[in-house]
């Protein structure tokens, strides 16, 4: 009996050391399949479906109608550009509520109001020559997953440089507000995350 509870704690010990290893030898040898992928593997009575397909939609669904309509292009184009697909909605919510035909009264275009090469925006001269002529065209922006595309990928660019994303939300919105824009986004962001 005196060697009873001695040897159920080394077993123990044992027993987890053993878990312990087992488990550091399978996530070092063994690859894992992502719970992604398990989701939407094959049964044998069902073929499988990939993910792109079957995961359209994350933008929360408490989002406006307008902004929802769009919620597949968005999913997609911000998680390509490695966003959340909220934050995204979020933008677009504060820039043109849904509206994929909104112009702004500086010539903004667009579900994410992207100043484009001509229109009025053509007339804005900046230091070293026209502000947006490396820009798309207005028709181009027009189109709404070209406009995502871009304004995600401008956005993209701008947290790169600007190393955070309210310092990038702050570029990226007019130029006369200061942190106003990227607090709200922000705070839409937050709202519906």
């Amino acid at each position: 009996m005196r060697n009873g509870p001695s040897l159920v704690i080394r077993g123990t010990l044992v027993g987890s050391l053993m878990v312990a290893l087992l488990g550091w030898f399978l996530s070092k040898h063994i690859k894992l399949i992502p719970t992604t992928e398990v989701a939407y593997a094959a049964s044998p009575t069902q073929p499988s479906q990939p993910p792109a397909q079957i995961e359209k939609c994350q933008v929360n669904l408490n989002y406006p109608d307008d902004i929802l309509q769009w919620c597949d292009v968005i999913t997609s184009l911000a998680t390509q550009a490695g966003f959340p697909p909220n934050l995204i909605a979020a933008i677009i919510l504060q820039e043109s509520g849904g509206d994929a035909a909104a112009f702004s009264a500086s010539g903004a275009v667009g579900l994410m109001q992207i100043m484009p090469r001509d229109g009025i925006a053509a007339s804005f001269e900046c230091i070293n020559g026209p502000c947006f002529a490396s820009r798309p065209t207005i028709e181009e922006l027009q189109d709404p997953s070209f406009n995502i595309e871009y304004g995600t990928r401008m956005l993209s660019g701008l947290i790169a440089r600007l190393g955070n994303l309210r310092e990038a939300l702050k570029a990226y919105g007019p130029m006369d507000v200061s942190y106003r824009y990227a607090d709200t986004v922000l705070a839409i962001y937050d709202k519906y995350r």
